[in-house]
């Protein structure tokens, strides 16, 4: 496989003083009518003028003399190069790409929604002009097939899989460092560089989207309760203590135990409490 060459071309600013020049000689041989100085004076203005070449800044030519690979120029300003030499230009500047979202797979088997952001730029003119047919389809198939294979590497969440290390959903760095390197991989052939590469867009597909977040929610409402619940035997048991202390009522086990289930029953319970009260004893 041949690289990139670097070529440095001949000043072009040079080249266009030798064309006034010439062009000056030309315009005084057809005012004294001197044929051959014409037909000497004429090609060479000719070729003077087809081999300059511009090169804009963050640009790069790609040079062909019938067929074959001479080098490329990657200074910008004005050159002259051989008139004979093809010339194909080629963007040295960042790029952004953002593939489509698809439906992918991840760990686990879930259907997923996810579309990437991908920042790159041509770094080899050689590749990217002979090693690959269309360097911008390449780039969007081999995204899109990076993205399938890194949505299948992990699971979305944490729900299914609580031992997973990292998920798509909440190990962004990581994941998007895996991108980045199998984006770098994979269009090395094309002598792309990854610059940066980011997840745009993650959700689980339609079909489960509503369960997964009842799920999620379900998960949520226990974990509350299970906080609520330890509250609620703190406030008991510090209830408990602060009466008996204070000496304010004796309880034996069978009032204890319809205290506490009264007080669980007001911290935990959902609804608004309503009071009932007792006109008699505490028996009653």
């Amino acid at each position: 496989m041949k690289e990139e060459k670097i070529v440095t071309p001949f000043n072009g600013y040079l080249v266009v003083f030798l064309l006034v020049v010439v062009a000056g000689i030309l315009a005084f041989a057809a005012s004294t009518q001197q044929i051959v100085l014409i037909i000497i004076c004429l090609p060479v203005l000719l070729i003077l003028a087809k081999g300059l070449i511009i090169v804009s800044p963050n640009s790069s030519a790609v040079l062909l003399l019938f067929g074959k690979y001479q080098g490329s120029i990657k200074q910008n300003g004005l050159f002259w190069v051989n008139p004979l030499f093809g010339r194909f230009t080629y963007s040295l500047r960042a790029r952004n790409f953002e593939s489509e979202k698809i439906k992918v797979n991840d760990k686990l088997g879930n259907p997923i929604l996810i579309s990437v952001i991908l920042v790159w730029r041509v770094r080899d003119t050689f590749k990217v002009a002979f090693e690959v047919d269309s360097y911008a389809a390449f780039i969007k198939i081999q995204t899109d097939s990076a993205v399938r294979k890194l949505a299948g590497s992990f699971p979305y969440d944490h729900f299914e899989d609580e031992t997973a290390s990292i998920t798509l959903s909440t190990n962004f760095d990581d994941v998007n460092i895996a991108l980045e390197k199998e984006l770098a991989e994979r269009l090395e052939i094309a002598g792309i560089e990854v610059i940066e590469s980011r997840i745009a867009y993650l959700a689980y597909a339609p079909e489960i989207a509503h369960s997964m977040l009842r799920r999620q929610q379900a998960s949520a409402v226990v974990a509350a309760r299970h906080k609520i619940v330890e509250g609620a035997v703190g406030m008991v048991e510090s209830a408990l203590k602060l009466l008996a202390d204070k000496k304010i009522i004796e309880f034996d086990d069978d009032r204890k135990a319809t205290m506490v289930s009264n007080l669980m029953v007001v911290l935990c319970g959902d609804s608004e409490t309503k009071p009932v009260i007792n006109t008699g004893t505490l028996n009653q």
